[in-house]
């Protein structure tokens, strides 16, 4: 009835696999679709070695950069960072500790640039205070560090203990 024929996938195609994947499927899916549109080439074993050697190598980066970051979050997990800026009223800050400040510190910390867009910070810090502070350097890779914001006086100034008067 239908015949079936290997491909490889030269893109991700929806509900059938990634790019470098070796499928089987429909012959007339493969002639009539998959091939013309550049979706994919027939699987010949030259091709097929090739793409098992392009998935090896990718992998073995993709090792290499999670080794990376793994050496990166034990450095930073736990680490404080400390900033110091005027203090106006209520224990708000005049200006605000952003994302870019950490990665600067964070930068200085491991001396080279660091990506502020890793920095997981919802709204820029406007109070003194403790924040821990979550950086995603890869998928399941998380450290935390706390960032202490401290008036220019130098220790953070706690609010008055109400049961205190």
């Amino acid at each position: 009835m239908g015949s079936k024929m290997k491909v490889i996938l030269t893109q991700d195609v929806a509900n059938l696999g990634a790019a470098g994947d070796v499928r089987e499927v429909a012959g007339g899916y493969g002639r009539n679709y998959l091939i013309p549109r550049g979706m994919a080439v027939v699987a010949t074993r030259g091709q097929i070695k090739q793409a098992e050697e392009r998935l090896a190598s990718q992998r073995k980066r993709e090792e290499a950069v999670r080794r990376d970051a793994q050496a990166i979050a034990s450095r930073l997990h736990g680490q404080t960072l400390r900033f110091t800026a005027r203090v106006g009223e209520l224990d708000r800050l005049y200006g605000s500790i952003t994302s870019s400040d950490i990665a600067e510190k964070i930068g200085a910390l491991l001396g080279e640039t660091f990506d502020r867009r890793k920095i997981q910070l919802d709204e820029p810090i406007k109070r003194i205070g403790i924040f821990p502070v979550s950086i995603r350097l890869m998928a399941g890779i998380e450290p935390v560090v706390n960032v202490v914001v401290e008036g220019e006086e130098g220790a953070i100034q706690l609010p008055p203990d109400p049961d205190a008067a």
